[in-house]
């Protein structure tokens, strides 16, 4: 039996709602769909995307593979993101888990960072075309991932290095964009 069920959301249109204690490291829910590949999932949401839907389910694997939900899905394609998620997706050999990464209350909305990353897009095109309503207190106000300094601080001299890589690096399998002479236009992962 499932740990959550599928309702409405504040965040946006339904949502997955935890239906008993979750503990952290819970595997959930494997996110399921037709696998194809980005040309075919670039052909069936092109015009979706070009009108402003927003209910595309496509969660990037690899370079090869798009996880189409909207074809055979289950319910993993309606946890929402957050920019503070209790939630994250992880990639096991090309399959896609949602996984709890702290403990959870009965009743609180399952959400993890879709870590959607940028192509060039300032603050204020990656809030109207691809705004976050998560309404947590360090909301980006966007699903893309915040810009990356092309000239970071150099470190001091004697300044150790070390720490933790960024979290969405080496992991693949997030939202892939693409650019357009229309309306900027994006691969949702996985709403």
């Amino acid at each position: 039996m499932p740990a959550f069920e599928i309702r409405s959301s504040a965040i946006a249109g339904k949502g997955a709602f935890a239906i008993e204690p979750i503990r952290a490291g819970t595997r959930l829910i494997e996110y399921t769909g037709e696998r194809v590949s980005h040309e075919v999932a670039d052909a069936r949401y092109d015009d979706a995307e070009a009108d402003g839907s927003s209910h595309i389910v496509l969660f990037t694997v690899d370079s090869k593979t798009v996880i189409d939900a909207g074809v055979g899905g289950n319910d993993a394609r309606f946890i929402n993101h957050s920019c503070a998620p209790n939630c994250q997706a992880v990639i096991v050999r090309r399959r896609v888990f949602i996984d709890a990464i702290r403990d959870i209350a009965p009743g609180e909305e399952l959400t993890y960072d879709y870590e959607i990353p940028r192509e060039g897009e300032d603050d204020e095109t990656a809030r109207k075309y691809w705004p976050c309503h998560c309404g947590a207190a360090t909301c980006r106000g966007t699903l893309l991932l915040p810009s990356v300094d092309p000239h970071p601080p150099r470190p001091r001299r004697g300044a150790r290095e070390g720490g933790k890589a960024s979290r969405g690096a080496g992991r693949g399998g997030r939202a892939t964009a693409r650019g357009s002479s229309r309306k900027p236009s994006r691969r949702t992962s996985p709403r």
